[in-house]
């Protein structure tokens, strides 16, 4: 009767269970993330998955671990944006010991559930800056404006110091971790995760849709989330640097190309690293007048090499070029900037190799032939029978038809002045 009973009714609720338990998803208390680079749309991407994951996976929260120098204000708003707007509460904490959220990082910190820094760090340097250095006048006035309302749009709702915060945009002010919590723009700041998770117990958190929430995270286990294969390549190309040195090898190798058709190799390359090159500044502030300024260093190295105008073209190939480079990214902080460094690295030795190679090619073009029959043309011999205009020549090793344009004896040494087919016509190499 038992065995009965266990088959009948005990077994099926078991396995049912047990199947319930295996399709459920995993669930993690806390969701982690890592920005340890500029803010740019890649970032904005990584973000907006980690909320969308916490969101399925019904997390307590997202921490976000934080060190950036800042980035693209477009970038910054759409993160500000998701973060606002998310159902999970996020943490932002700014992390480890030496690190920043300098510029948007600081923008983002003020705009998170709860923010923290750990000892060591600092915030603020939130002015918007172009890529020539600080505005001025009205263009000035109207982009701090803007700045400014936006900070205090969210600052004042999540009970931080609006005024100290603006501080940050108009005047460039920057904290410690320390002057940053007595000024009430962060709400902690802790030596480790486990330390801000038990300073955060049982203290409520008024949320930006004016709820309040209890997070109760001590001994919850972190999830780690990590950026996709596809993410971490293009995190990587998407660097300036990076960019730049993509486009001016892909245009060089297509270059190789054209000059030696059929060598597949660097045409393919080229393509490649052109696509890659398009696909990361489509997602950078870019300055076409920029681009103009490097096609057209390439056209300067072409002339210097076909004029040999003692290098005066070829310095103006590789100025261009670097200014090119430098002005080729129109972002608000250096790190999104193509570095001197890396222009100078380039541009010189690009500039050298190509007009180096291509007199090679240019001198080799003005070289007599000296190969087949219009490489018999100057060439000496010796008339083995009289040419009465005709007869016979012994050249290159080679006996040929001959026609003269005087009278030769045998013996006499000709020159060849032009291959007719298989008959050559010549001239004696010392008339009379």
């Amino acid at each position: 009767m038992t065995a009965f009973l266990y088959r009948r009714f005990l077994f099926p609720v078991l396995a049912g269970l047990f199947f319930v338990w295996a399709i459920s998803p995993a669930h993690a208390e806390v969701l982690k993330i890592v920005i340890n680079d500029t803010i740019n749309p890649i970032t904005d991407e990584y973000i907006g998955r980690a909320l969308e994951e916490a969101q399925r996976n019904k997390d307590q929260a997202l921490l976000i671990d934080m060190n950036t120098p800042g980035g693209l204000m477009s970038s910054m708003q759409h993160i500000i944006q998701r973060i606002l707007t998310s159902p999970v509460p996020v943490i932002v904490y700014v992390t480890p010991s030496g690190s920043r959220a300098a510029s948007a990082g600081f923008f983002i910190l003020e705009s998170a559930d709860v923010a923290a820094m750990a000892p060591g760090t600092n915030t603020g340097a939130a002015h918007p800056v172009s890529l020539f250095g600080e505005m001025k006048g009205t263009e000035k006035e109207k982009i701090e404006n803007d700045s400014s309302a936006f900070i205090r749009s969210y600052v004042a709702k999540r009970g931080r110091n609006v005024e100290v915060a603006e501080s940050a945009v108009r005047q460039s002010k920057s904290w410690t971790d320390q002057e940053a919590l007595s000024q009430h723009l962060i709400d902690y700041t802790a030596s480790s995760e486990q330390d801000l998770f038990q300073q955060m117990k049982d203290k409520p958190v008024k949320r930006f849709n004016g709820q309040t929430v209890t997070l109760n995270l001590v001994g919850e286990a972190i999830r780690p989330f990590g950026m996709t294969l596809r993410q971490r390549i293009l995190a990587f190309i998407v660097d300036p640097n990076i960019a730049f040195l993509l486009l001016v090898v892909g245009a060089f190798a297509l270059y190789a190309e054209l000059n030696h058709p059929g060598a597949v190799v660097p045409g393919m390359l080229g393509v490649l690293f052109i696509l890659l090159a398009a696909f990361a500044l489509d997602l950078l502030p870019i300055r076409f007048a920029a681009l103009v300024l490097i096609l057209a260093s390439f056209g300067l190295f072409a002339l210097e090499a076909k004029f040999a105008t003692h290098g005066v073209l070829a310095i103006g190939g590789i100025t261009t070029l670097v200014l090119g480079a430098l002005l080729l990214v129109d972002a608000p902080i250096p790190e999104m900037r193509v570095r001197l460094w890396t222009a100078l690295a380039v541009s010189l030795p690009l500039g050298v190799i190509t007009v180096f190679l291509m007199r090679i090619a240019l001198k080799a073009r003005a070289n007599k032939v000296v190969t087949g029959a219009q490489g018999l043309v100057g060439e000496r011999g010796v008339a083995q029978t009289p040419l009465l205009p005709q007869g016979k020549v012994f050249v290159h090793g080679e006996l040929w038809d001959a026609v003269a344009s005087t009278n030769v004896s045998s013996g006499q040494t000709i020159v060849v002045r032009k291959v007719d087919g298989l008959q050559l016509q010549v001239d004696p190499a010392n008339p009379a």
